[in-house]
């Protein structure tokens, strides 16, 4: 099965959206597979060969960062937040559509401007050379990946995630 045929019948997304969730989610496998494999090396050097690996701390702490951000454009526009719906019942359905679009509007402005602070934290970091303690990687480029991807997640709030809004059914 040729790869573009596995992500059309294994994505609900269409077109481009589709591969871009595909690689998101690659890149969020791999780190996670990455960080599994780091702990039980770091856990078997511990106990039998008394040398644990240098910079577990650091590594596992960028690998979360990188594993929530690439997901976080994902979760999303697939709407995949905790939604309470308590009044859904007693509102219209036009007003539900308006309170979501308000919400998205909200939600994407919100990371929109964070993400332009994050940014100016993490120039600042570069411009300082700032590393890590241990293995004295740059922590700047960490923080670079946060604001870019919030930037996507902003992006994926206000395009895709309106048009599902607009323009699909909810089940």
């Amino acid at each position: 099965m040729a790869l573009s045929a596995w992500i059309t019948a294994h994505y609900e997304e269409k077109g481009p959206v589709a591969w871009l969730a595909f690689f998101l989610e690659l890149i969020a496998a791999l780190t996670l597979f990455f960080l599994m494999a780091l702990t039980c090396a770091d856990v078997f050097g511990r106990y039998f060969l008394d040398n644990a690996v240098d910079g577990t701390t650091e590594l596992t702490e960028m690998g979360i960062a990188i594993l929530v951000f690439a997901e976080l454009p994902i979760v999303t526009w697939r709407g995949g937040h905790v939604v309470v719906d308590i009044l859904d019942k007693m509102m219209g359905n036009t007003l539900i559509k308006v309170l979501g679009l308000l919400s998205a509007f909200l939600m994407s402005t919100s990371l929109y401007f964070l993400a332009v602070r994050i940014y100016e934290l993490a120039a600042r970091s570069n411009r300082r050379g700032e590393v890590t303690e241990y293995l004295q990687m740059p922590v700047g480029y960490i923080v670079e990946y946060i604001a870019i991807m919030s930037w996507v997640t902003a992006g994926a709030m206000i395009t895709y995630g309106v048009y599902r809004l607009l323009f699909t059914s909810r089940n």
